[in-house]
């Protein structure tokens, strides 16, 4: 992608958390721990629904799906940011900050349609028991996880050319530990009013409709576990739910506390801390999430270490 009109930089430079050289090496322990636990976790879980057949169900395969978008969203921020945790010069290429937030972009949308995604699939199986073989076939399962990324993929390439399209003249100094959009708004010498209307419109929408199709979905489903006669059955139908409705809580409520808080509370220096939930926060904990809560991931992985 070539650089904005005007834009008189090659490179960027991520002012990252702290200049404390002692509270960067606390960072890059804490950070780096972090970041082990999510690759292995998240690969581990990927490995466990491909590798044992009483988890080849459309939950798994969703929820296979989320922890590679969880692996590969750390691995797009975490390398970059340990590394300027240790290094002087927190430089990144032009180029490298149009594919971290191009990637970045995809990945986020993706995780946030595969959540509905869930959430739907929770709705049929509890509430449609009987069709459940029908309208989460194999086929219909990957059609959701496909339109998930290309929607993604669509919208992080009307995102990452809005952006930069802008110029970049005053300054190359991106308060934040990756490429993030808000971040390289504030820094643009351009009228940002046009882009920021359509982002917040593009990115408003989608939070709101899939916000409103988790709701709807566990308004039904509750519904439906509340007429359950059986005290087993509704706690075998809750505790499905727990694991999701925790990653859903966190997720969207650190994205709507990201984006849609009102601007005289706006703050870059908060907005770091908060977004190290979803890019490194919530890819760690998800397969933990989903492995201590859920019966059939607990069982697997008894039966794979004991053998």
């Amino acid at each position: 992608m070539d650089k904005g009109n005007g834009s008189a930089f090659s490179e960027f430079i991520l002012q990252g958390f702290t200049d404390n050289p002692k509270m960067r090496l606390v960072l890059f322990i804490v950070f780096f721990l972090a970041y082990v636990i999510t690759v292995f976790g998240n690969l581990g879980m990927i490995l466990l629904i491909c590798t044992k057949s009483q988890l080849h169900k459309p939950m798994y395969y969703f929820l296979g799906n989320l922890s590679f978008v969880d692996l590969c969203c750390a691995s797009t921020i975490a390398p970059k940011m340990l590394i300027d945790l240790l290094s002087e010069t927190k430089r990144i290429s032009y180029s490298g900050c149009v594919t971290q937030l191009f990637v970045f972009a995809i990945l986020a949308d993706a995780e946030c349609l595969l959540l509905a995604v869930m959430a739907y699939d929770r709705y049929v199986a509890i509430c449609n028991p009987l069709l459940y073989p029908i309208v989460m076939s194999k086929k219909a399962c990957q059609q959701m996880v496909t339109i998930a990324y290309f929607t993604g993929l669509l919208d992080s390439m009307i995102q990452t050319s809005s952006t930069f399209r802008l110029s970049f003249c005053s300054s190359n100094v991106i308060n934040h530990f990756f490429c993030d959009e808000p971040p390289l708004l504030m820094l643009s010498c351009s009228d940002t009013y046009i882009i920021e209307l359509v982002l917040f419109t593009i990115v408003g929408f989608g939070e709101a409709s899939i916000i409103g199709m988790i709701v709807v979905s566990y308004v039904y489903i509750l519904a439906t576990i509340l007429r359950m006669r059986s005290a087993e059955g509704r706690h075998k139908a809750f505790s499905t739910c727990a694991s999701h409705l925790t990653t859903v809580g966190i997720y969207h409520g650190t994205l709507l506390f990201m984006y849609f808080r009102p601007s005289s509370s706006y703050s870059m220096d908060q907005d770091k801390w908060a977004s190290l939930f979803y890019t490194i926060v919530i890819p760690m904990l998800n397969p933990l999430i989903y492995s201590l809560r859920n019966k059939e991931v607990k069982d697997a992985v008894k039966l794979e270490l004991l053998k």
